[in-house]
């Protein structure tokens, strides 16, 4: 049987919108070193978890007993509907309901699938959830490239997937390979960004970016940056709309992403209002609760003083 061909289905069969395998090699040493130079920086910001485990950052086998194979799915989330134009404006992302929790299930359901016609194998899942270099994988396996953004993109699909892995202990039939091509001469992205936090092609300072302040950031939003801020009041997607490959993005069939119509209606008002038992009922099961009410009224606070 080929076992790689028959995960892709099996994947495909799922909902997933692209899966490439590749082998669980260790991370190549100027990928290391170009990841060491960027936590010299500084650009890491306030997320010092970036600095943990560099071992298995770099080095997948560490993860998993014995792993040999990388399987990367990733799952659309384009909005079907979107909020409008002149309120506060989330990330796309945040939509609807967490990813973490959507990835994970389908990769379950994907594992246990891969065990069906591999009862011995062993492995783990993992999204957004391990010290892993998940775009740097992702391109490993072929399913797309990594921009000058620093987001994969997937040709002819866009940026906006989620990413999953799935580390396992068994040798595949056929591994996929890296694809041969890259953001050429545009510079869309460096260009919209209002802070500049992507300082040069395929370097992000996230000290700079909308998201790390409105998202990771547990302080005060830097002051520079809340004048940049505009109506971002939860994460940002200028590098995403502005790149060129996102023309192709279609809206995803994922009813877990599709938002609460109380979501749609919030505007200014409403949200400047916003109570937390309204905060909890409408971001109950949201990503938007990684930034936590007071964090949301921070932000709103820094949009509509």
């Amino acid at each position: 049987m080929n076992y790689s061909q028959k995960i892709k289905e099996y994947a495909a069969k799922i909902g997933f919108d692209a899966c490439g395998i590749c082998r669980a090699d260790e991370v190549s040493p100027e990928v290391v070193e170009h990841y060491e130079k960027w936590l010299e920086s500084g650009f890491h910001a306030g997320m010092s978890y970036l600095e943990k485990n560099p071992d298995k950052r770099f080095d997948p086998s560490l993860l998993v007993e014995n792993g040999k194979s990388i399987v990367c799915v990733a799952l659309n989330y384009y909005p079907q509907t979107k909020q409008k134009e002149d309120v506060p404006q989330f990330s796309y992302y945040a939509y609807g309901k967490d990813y973490h929790d959507v990835m994970k299930t389908r990769l379950s359901v994907l594992f246990e699938n891969i065990k069906q016609i591999m009862p011995t194998i062993s492995g783990r899942a993992f999204c957004d959830t391990a010290p892993i270099l998940e775009r740097y994988w992702a391109a490993k396996s072929g399913i797309g490239f990594v921009g000058k953004n620093t987001l994969l993109i997937i040709p002819r699909k866009g940026s906006f997937f989620f990413l999953g892995f799935l580390i396992l202990d068994a040798e595949l039939n056929e591994y996929d390979s890296p694809l041969s091509i890259n953001c050429g001469k545009c510079t869309k992205c460096l260009d919209a960004c209002p802070t500049k936090t992507i300082e040069a092609p395929y370097l992000v300072n996230s000290e700079k970016c909308i998201s790390y302040q409105t998202i990771e950031n547990k302080g005060d939003i830097d002051p520079l940056i809340k004048k940049q801020l505009s109506n971002h009041v939860y994460g940002c997607d200028i590098c995403q709309k502005v790149c060129p490959w996102n023309r192709f993005a279609q809206p995803h069939r994922i009813e877990e992403f599709i938002p609460k119509e109380e979501f749609l209606r919030l505007d200014a008002e409403r949200l400047k209002n916003l109570s937390i038992e309204d905060y909890r009922s409408i971001f109950k099961g949201s990503a938007v609760k990684r930034a936590k009410y007071e964090g949301l009224m921070r932000n709103i606070d820094a949009i509509t003083v």
